[in-house]
């Protein structure tokens, strides 16, 4: 069967893989030549190796032989950020000071991917310890440009179709902005529905594991495999996102318009294309205003960021492998005072007491996912339409709908925490609404 023949999409393969249409083998052998074809060009990859997928694919398709059940995502190919540990495979966090550095144990999401039968695909690229400085991943629609950071190569592999899903973790804006800048979707869930056991802290009042797939839909698939709790290495019942997602809305949402907090910073264009999606949806539609407490947001965030960095990251201080970059962080961590740190740990309860209120009346938030499409590659862009909402802990999701320049510009939709569910249905409606009306036009 020809590489071409096999489709990216993770429900369809999955579907084809359980009805014996298609074999993992054949899946690996795919994302093979595909990786091999385009990654020398988008460095996407970390750690990857041919020989290690086929192993897999063999097992997985003598497992299915035998008339054993299989999992949620047998033969389905997921890349893993290099800050995920795995058994046996190398797990560098993007530092020169880790290269090398093999976990004896994989992180507790990996055991329930590999429960669930995914095909561990490889490791991506990340930045410097999951921080800001850029990577040296191409973004797919412009190899001058970035993919985003910290999530670089889980972006980048998906828009390129290296594989059907990966994931990302975020402590600022690390899977919505990559996610928005490479034309994926991106799924930052309810703080700590996904566990970070065996992923490097970096800030654990903030840090997210997130997802990548090309829709909504492929998105609550992977995470109703990584919301499950792995006990004695047998998953619980997955919690029915795709269900949800399937399902549909059962009337057509209703979407809170923001300008968010750092407006000033989006560009023109950016502007002008979301004015034109947000009057389309008409009646669908209602202009929000956030009180002025939310304007602090984006330095509360930041505090809590680097003094838990500072603290987590200590280990590597005094190593000259270390980027200045991420040393001043850490001194500016160290500098902040107890006091502060405490009362900023304080602010997500106040914001999402007025954000409760909010969702009373509207389905999700909807706003830009980032001030413009991607820049060129000495930024990872800027994270400002993110981090209040990390900060927050609710859930957020990458809808890639919009074009500006011939470059991809996602939306953003907000929900409350817990409706991780309702929000992956709400993004699918918008994902389908978009698309029938382009159909149309």
């Amino acid at each position: 069967m020809a590489t071409e023949e096999i489709s990216p999409d993770a429900i369809a393969l999955r579907d084809r893989i359980a009805k014996g249409a298609l074999s993992v083998a054949q899946v690996a052998e795919a994302h093979i030549a595909r990786i091999e074809a385009q990654d020398p060009e988008i460095g996407a990859f970390a750690w990857f190796d041919a020989a290690y997928l086929r192993r897999q694919a063999d097992a997985l398709d003598a497992h299915r032989r035998a008339g054993r059940a299989i999992g949620a995502l047998h033969g389905v190919p997921v890349a893993l950020k290099d800050v995920i540990d795995t058994a046996r495979i190398p797990t560098e966090n993007g530092s020169r000071i880790d290269a090398g550095r093999v976990p004896g144990q994989d992180a507790a999401l990996v055991q329930n991917l590999k429960a669930a039968g995914a095909l561990i695909l490889g490791k991506t690229v990340t930045t410097e310890l999951a921080f800001m400085d850029p990577a040296i991943t191409c973004n797919p629609h412009d190899p001058a440009r970035t993919p985003g950071g910290s999530s670089a190569g889980s972006a980048a592999a998906v828009a390129a179709g290296m594989t059907a899903l990966a994931v990302g973790t975020q402590t600022n804006g690390s899977v919505i902005r990559p996610a928005s800048f490479c034309g994926t979707t991106g799924f930052k869930p309810t703080f700590d529905a996904i566990s970070t056991k065996g992923v490097l802290p970096q800030s654990p009042s903030l840090d997210t594991v997130g997802v990548f797939a090309r829709s909504p839909r492929e998105a609550a698939l992977l995470c109703d495999v990584l919301f499950a709790q792995v006990r004695a290495g047998v998953p619980v019942p997955p919690p029915g996102l795709l269900k949800t997602v399937q399902a549909g809305a059962p009337v057509p949402p209703t979407l809170a318009v923001l300008q968010p907090p750092g407006w000033d910073r989006a560009e023109t264009e950016t502007k002008d294309a979301f004015a034109e999606l947000t009057d389309s949806l008409g009646d669908q539609a209602f202009q929000l205003v956030l009180p002025a407490l939310f304007d602090q947001a984006e330095e509360i965030r930041r505090r809590i960021n680097l003094a838990e960095m500072a603290r987590c990251y200590h280990r590597y201080a005094s190593n000259d492998g270390l980027s200045e970059g991420l040393r001043a962080a850490m001194e500016e961590g160290n500098a902040i005072l107890a006091r502060d740190y405490i009362a900023a740990l304080d602010w997500p309860g106040i914001l999402n007491a007025a954000l409760d209120e909010i969702f009373q009346r509207c389905d999700a938030i909807l706003c830009p996912a980032a001030p413009g499409p991607a820049p060129l590659r000495d930024t990872t862009g800027d994270p400002v339409f993110n981090g209040l909402w990390t900060l927050c802990g609710t859930p957020a999701v990458t809808v890639p709908i919009l074009q500006v320049v011939d470059l991809p510009l996602g939306v953003q939709l907000i929900g409350p925490r817990g409706g991780d569910a309702r929000l992956l249905r709400t993004a699918q409606w918008l994902y389908d609404w978009v698309d029938t009306a382009g159909e149309t036009e």
